[in-house]
This record gives C-alpha cells, structure tokens and sequence, in this order.
C-alpha cells in the first residue's frame, strides 16, 4: 500500500472556495447538520483559505480570518486519521505567524479539543453552544 501524498494549498475564496463549499457542505451541513445559514456566514471572501488534497482530490479545508481566528476546519469522512487535519492547522498557524499575529484562536468542537491541545492550544472559558454543537473557546500563543 502507498502512503498518500498530502498537498495543502494556500489562497482566496476565490480560488479555493469551489472545493472548499463541497467538503464543508459535506462535513458541516450534511453530517453535522448545521443549519446552512449559519455555515454561510457572509466572511469567506474577508479570509485565507487552506484546502488539502490527498493523490490529488480536496478532501480538507480550513480558513484564517483577518483576526487570527482559525475556523471551518473540515476533513471528509475517508481521510480522517491521516494527518489531514493536521496539516491544515500547521499551514493555518504558519500562517498567522508570517501576519504578525502573537497568537491564533479558535472555537473546538468538544469533541477535537484533544487534536487541538495535541498541536499545543490550551482551553479557555467555558462550554458553549453553537450550531447546536458544544464548543470551547481555545488559544495557541505564537512564539519565534
């Protein structure tokens, strides 16, 4: 079995957003059921987006808002377990490093708070809902 190669893209709603939509589609509204108003919240186009493909196809995505918020980190179904959410959150974080940003925030579905605490972010406040999914705010400070 070949190990697949991993490629993360880096760019504007633009050029990403039609690969972007069908795995958030896929991940959030259709999985999750999150109401597609609130998925669609009107901020995409102000953001850097990530998209990951694997031997080639988008299977994850992820965007950076202006503010260092990192959010809709999406992987389809088949290629969790791979490293794709990882990948995502490196080039999120790489990024807002190279913004200047002292630190990058986001808001974890409970049930990632450990992947997000493997890459070194640590929970703040308390639970919350959102979409009807319980959430916790978390932030990871960005050192040189």
């Amino acid at each position: 079995m070949h190990k697949k190669s991993v490629e993360i893209r880096e760019g504007s709603w633009e050029a990403l957003g039609p690969e972007a939509t069908a795995i958030r589609r896929v991940v959030f509204i259709e999985e999750q059921r999150v109401p597609a108003e609130e998925e669609w919240d009107g901020r995409d186009s102000a953001c850097r987006h990530f998209l990951a493909l694997q031997d080639g196809r988008p299977v994850g995505t992820a965007r950076l808002l202006p503010d260092a918020h990192i959010g809709r980190v999406a992987v389809l179904a088949e290629a969790r377990g791979s490293g794709i959410g990882v990948a995502l959150m490196q080039a999120a974080i790489e990024a807002a490093r190279r913004d200047g940003h002292p630190r990058v925030e986001l808001a974890a579905q409970t049930h990632a708070l450990a992947f997000y605490e493997r890459l070194g972010f640590e929970a703040v406040g308390g639970e919350f809902m959102d979409a009807g999914i319980a959430h916790r705010n978390m932030h990871l400070p960005l050192q040189d």
